[in-house]
C-alpha cells in the first residue's frame, strides 16, 4: 500500500505511542497519508531516537511496548491512515550490556554463544571494548557480590562461567572473552565493526540467513498481521550491510510473501550523487529522497551570485580552495586517524599483503587513498563499476608510487565482487565519505551553507529549470513510489533555514558587507567557523544563545579544524561557547542582525512555500518532517528534534477550516506561520482525496518578461489535458527588483479556463491568467480544474 504521503515523527520516551495517537486525529485532518515512525523496537535505555536497537525481538517498552503500539495501530486503521516503520538492520546498540541480551551472551559464552553469529566482530581473539577513562583504569575494575559480574563504575559486563572462583577483579577480567580498554584504542584495534565511529553501536550480519530470520521476524509478525495499515519498511543506512542487494532482495521476499500479499512499499536511506541512481537489481521503490531535496532547493539558488560568494568567503578566510581538496583531506584524516582499524583489517585482506611482499603500511596507505577517491559513497559489485574504475584512477594519478597496489585491489575485487575484500572495501568507502563529507567537509567548506546538505551538491551552485524538470519526469517514470524530502532528522538545518539562506545568492554584497562588521565586532577562533557562524545566525533567527552555543560547540568539533569531539582544546571550546552570549548580549549587534533577518525573511518565505509546494505536488510521495507544515528554523540535531507545538497547528488548521485566508505578508506570527500550513494542508488533502489528479508530469512555461521567475509543471492528464498546475515563484530578490511579474502569464493546459486554486479557495479567470493576479496573495499556487 502506497500512501498519497507520509508524516515523519520522532517517537522516544518524551513522545511515545500514546502521543502519538493523541496526534492521529490532527494528521487525518492535516491530509496526511501515513505515519512515518522512526525505530519502534527496544532500544537502549533513555535513547531519544530508537537507533540503538538492543533487542529486535519486540516493541519498545519505553514508547509503551506492544500494547502501546497496538493502540497507535488501532487509531490509525480507524482514521484510514498508513504507518511506515523505520527499522535498522546494520547495528545494534551495546553501550549497555545488560540491555541487549545478545551482546550480554555474546561477551560471557564468546564463540560459544548462540548469538555468535549475530555480529560482525573477530571471537578469535578478545572483544576490545573503548570504556575505559585511561589505561591505568582497569584498576578501577570490581566484582560483583556474587563475582558475577564486573563493575566499572556504573558499566555493567558479565564474567563467563567458571572463570571468577578465584584472583581479583583484574585477574577476572584477563580470563574473559573481553577486554575492557582505553577508548582511545577504538579507533584502531577495535575486533569488531562499528557504526561509523561509534562503539557503541556493534555491526550485525544480516546477511546470514539465520541472523536475518531471527532479527526480522516481530517486524514481519506486525506487518502481515496489520497489512490493512502496515505500508511498509524505511530501511536505515543499508550501505553499512555487508551485501545491501542480497539483503534487500531477502526482505522483498519476505514482505510479499503470502496468498493475498500486495507489494509492500520498501524505501532505502541511501543517499545518491548528482548524477547516480539505484542499483537495479534493488527490489525496492525509492530512497527517503535527499536527491529531491537538492533538486528542488537548488531552484532557489541564484547562479549568478556564485562569483560573489565566491570571493566573499575567500576574502573573509583567505582561502580559495576547491571542495574535491577539501573532501579529500576530510577523508584521508577519517582513514588515518578514526576508521585505522578499518583500514587495517582490508590492507590484511590485499592479495601478498601478508607474505613478505609490500610493506604494510603502503599497503594500508594505498587503502586509504582508494577509499578517499570514491566519487559516490560506495559502489556494489558488480554493479557500480565505473565508481571503482574511478576511484583507482583517482587514486594512482595522484599517488602513482602507490599505483601497482591500487591495480592489484581492483583486480582482487573485481574477478571477486562477492569476495570479502571487495565488501570490506565497499562497506567501509561507505563510512569514510559519511564521516569525511557530511561530517567533516559540510563543516569545513563554508562558502554557502545553504547547499551543504546530506546529499547535496555544494559546488553545484544551484539547479536550473532544465535540470530540474528532467529529474521530476524521471522520477515519475522510474521510480513514482520514492519519498521525496526537504527536511529529515539528519538534515543539518531545516527547509526553512535553507530557503532563508538561499536569499543570500541574490543579495550577495549586502551579505558580504553584513559579515565584515558582524565579524570584525565579535571575531570566532576560526574564519571558517565564523562563516558557518553567521550564515546559521541569519538562518534560523531567533535563537536563543543555548541553542546556538550547542550548535556552534558541535559544528566546530565536526569541523576538526580548531578542536575536536577527541582531541578537545578547551580555550577554543571556552571562547566558542561564550560567543552566543557575547553576541546576543550586544545591542547594536543584535538590531543589525534583526534588520538584515527582516530584509530577507519575507523572500525566505517566499523560497520556503515554493520549495514546499514543488515537493508536495510533484513526483514522489512527499514526507513532512515533524513541525515542519508551519514555518521551522532548526539546526542540525538536536536542535531539530525540540518539541513541536502541535496545539497552535490545530488551532491554525482549524482557523483555516473555517475560511480563513491568512496574508503573506502578515506581521502576526500566528497569521505567518498559517501561511505554510495552508499551502501543505491544501497540498496534503488533495494529494490524499484526488489521487489521480498526481500522476505523469508535464513542465509548464511561463510567457513574458520575467518567465525565468516562475517555475510550473502540469499533472493529472493526458499531455495537453492535464488537470492540476502548481506554480512557484523563484528568486524573488530579482523579480521585485525588476519590477514585478508585468506582463508575465502562465498558459494553462488544455486552454480551459475554469481553474481554481485550492490554497486560496478563488477562481483562476482565463486560459492564459497574469501571474501577478495568480501570485497576489500568495507567492505559489495549486491551481485544479474538473475533469
Amino acid at each position: 500500500m502506497i500512501p498519497s504521503s507520509t508524516y515523519r515523527l520522532q517517537l522516544s520516551p518524551e513522545q511515545d505511542f500514546a502521543a502519538a495517537r493523541e496526534l492521529v486525529g490532527y494528521l487525518d485532518a492535516l491530509g496526511v497519508g501515513a505515519l512515518y515512525c522512526s525505530p519502534i523496537l527496544q532500544a537502549s535505555p533513555g535513547s531519544m531516537h530508537g537507533y540503538d536497537v538492543v533487542d529486535p525481538t519486540r516493541a519498545n517498552d519505553q514508547l509503551g511496548g506492544e500494547t502501546g503500539r497496538r493502540d497507535l495501530v488501532a487509531a490509525l486503521r480507524a482514521a484510514g491512515l498508513g504507518v511506515l516503520v523505520d527499522i535498522v538492520p546494520n547495528h545494534m546498540g551495546v553501550a549497555v550490556p545488560e540491555a541487549n541480551p545478545s551482546w550480554w551472551s555474546l561477551l560471557r559464552e564468546g564463540a560459544d554463544s548462540p548469538y555468535a553469529s549475530w555480529y560482525d566482530a573477530d571471537l578469535t581473539r578478545p572483544l576490545l571494548i573503548p570504556v575505559l577513562g585511561s589505561p591505568e583504569d582497569v584498576e578501577a575494575l570490581t566484582l560483583s557480590d556474587d563475582r558475577t559480574e564486573l563493575r566499572y563504575y556504573e558499566h555493567r559486563y558479565p564474567v563467563a562461567p567458571g572463570t571468577s572462583d578465584a584472583g581479583t577483579a583484574q585477574e577476572v577480567h584477563e580470563r574473559q572473552h573481553y577486554r575492557l580498554v582505553h577508548w582511545r584504542r577504538g579507533n584502531a584495534e577495535l575486533t569488531y565493526r562499528r557504526f561509523f565511529d561509534v562503539s557503541d553501536l556493534a555491526a550485525v550480519r544480516v546477511d546470514d540467513p539465520a541472523v536475518f530470520d531471527a532479527t526480522h521476524a516481530e517486524v514481519l509478525r506486525w506487518f502481515h498481521g496489520e497489512r490493512d495499515v502496515f505500508c511498509g519498511l524505511r530501511i536505515d543506512h543499508p550501505d553499512g550491510l555487508t551485501a545491501p542487494g542480497a539483503y534487500l532482495r531477502r526482505l522483498r521476499a519476505a514482505l510479499d510473501s503470502g496468498e493475498h500479499a500486495e507489494r509492500a512499499w520498501l524505501l532505502v536511506e541511501k543517499i545518491l550523487g548528482a548524477d547516480e541512481a539505484l542499483p537495479l537489481s534493488w527490489p525496492v521503490d525509492g530512497t527517503t529522497g535527499y536527491e529531491a531535496l537538492r533538486e528542488i532547493q537548488g531552484l532557489f539558488v541564484d547562479p549568478r551570485g556564485e562569483a560573489l560568494i565566491d570571493a566573499v568567503a575567500a576574502q573573509h578566510t583567505g582561502v580559495r580552495e576547491s571542495l574535491s581538496i577539501t573532501e579529500h583531506a576530510a577523508k584521508r584524516l577519517v582513514t588515518d586517524q578514526i576508521l585505522v582499524a578499518e583500514v587495517k583489517r582490508i590492507a590484511a585482506l590485499v592479495p601478498g599483503s601478508g607474505d613478505g611482499g609490500d610493506d604494510p603500511s603502503k599497503v594500508q596507505d594505498a587503502v586509504a587513498e582508494l577509499l578517499g577517491a570514491y566519487p559516490v559513497y560506495r559502489s556494489y559489485l558488480p554493479e557500480g563499476r565505473d565508481a571503482l574504475d574511478r576511484a583507482v584512477d583517482t587514486a594512482a594519478t595522484a599517488r602513482p608510487e602507490l599505483a601497482e597496489i591500487l591495480r592489484t585491489i581492483h583486480a582482487a575485487m573485481t574477478s571477486e565482487p562477492d569476495g570479502h575484500l571487495t565488501r570490506r572495501v565497499e562497506q567501509t568507502s561507505g563510512m569514510v565519505t559519511a564521516k569525511g563529507v557530511e561530517d567533516t567537509t559540510f563543516y569545513r567548506w563554508n562558502r554557502f551553507v545553504a547547499l551543504n546538505e546530506v546529499g547535496g551538491a555544494p559546488d553545484r551552485f544551484g539547479v536550473s529549470p532544465v535540470e530540474f524538470h528532467a529529474k521530476a519526469a524521471a522520477r515519475e517514470a522510474a521510480t513514482p513510489a520514492t519519498m521525496t524530502t526537504l527536511s529529515t532528522h539528519d538534515t543539518k538545518r531545516s527547509e526553512d533555514v535553507r530557503a532563508r539562506l538561499a536569499v543570500l545568492s541574490e543579495l550577495t554584497a549586502e551579505w558580504g558587507a553584513f559579515l565584515r562588521t558582524a565579524a570584525s565586532r565579535h571575531p570566532l577562533p576560526s574564519p571558517s567557523l565564523e562563516l558557518l557562524a553567521w550564515q546559521s545566525v541569519l538562518g534560523a533567527w531567533p535563537l536563543t544563545e543555548q541553542r546556538l552555543a550547542g550548535y556552534l560547540t558541535k559544528a566546530s568539533k565536526e569541523a576538526k579544524l580548531v578542536t575536536a569531539h577527541v582531541d578537545a582544546v578547551p580555550e577554543v571550546d571556552e571562547a566558542i561557547a561564550a560567543w552566543p552570549g557575547q553576541v546576543l548580549g550586544d545591542a547594536e549587534a543584535v538590531a543589525e542582525i534583526e534588520a538584515f533577518v527582516a530584509q530577507i525573511d519575507a523572500h525566505g518565505r517566499s523560497n520556503a512555500l515554493g520549495q514546499k509546494l514543488l515537493q508536495l505536488a510533484g513526483p514522489g510521495v512527499p514526507d513532512v518532517y515533524e513541525g515542519t507544515e508551519c514555518f521551522e528554523y532548526s539546526l542540525v540535531d538536536p536542535d531539530n528534534r525540540r518539541p513541536v507545538d502541535f496545539d497552535q497547528r490545530r488551532r491554525l488548521l482549524e482557523r483555516l477550516d473555517g475560511g480563513w485566508v491568512p496574508a503573506f505578508d502578515a506581521a502576526d506570527a500566528d497569521e505567518v506561520a498559517a501561511g505554510k500550513l495552508a499551502v501543505v494542508s491544501a497540498a496534503l488533502r488533495l494529494r490524499r482525496f484526488r489521487p489521480e489528479l498526481f500522476t505523469g508530469y508535464a513542465p509548464l512555461p511561463a510567457s513574458g518578461v520575467a518567465a525565468d521567475h516562475a517555475i510550473a509543471f502540469a499533472r493529472g492528464g493526458p499531455g495537453g489535458r492535464e488537470r492540476l498546475v502548481a506554480v512557484a515563484t523563484r528568486l524573488p530578490v530579482g523579480l521585485r527588483a525588476a519590477g514585478g511579474w508585468r506582463d508575465t502569464a502562465l498558459p494553462l493546459p488544455g486552454g480551459a479556463d475554469d481553474w481554481t486554486d485550492v490554497i486560496t479557495g478563488r477562481p483562476v479567470d482565463g486560459a492564459a491568467p497574469a501571474l501577478d493576479a495568480v501570485l497576489d496573495r500568495y507567492p505559489v499556487a495549486l491551481l485544479v480544474r474538473p475533469a
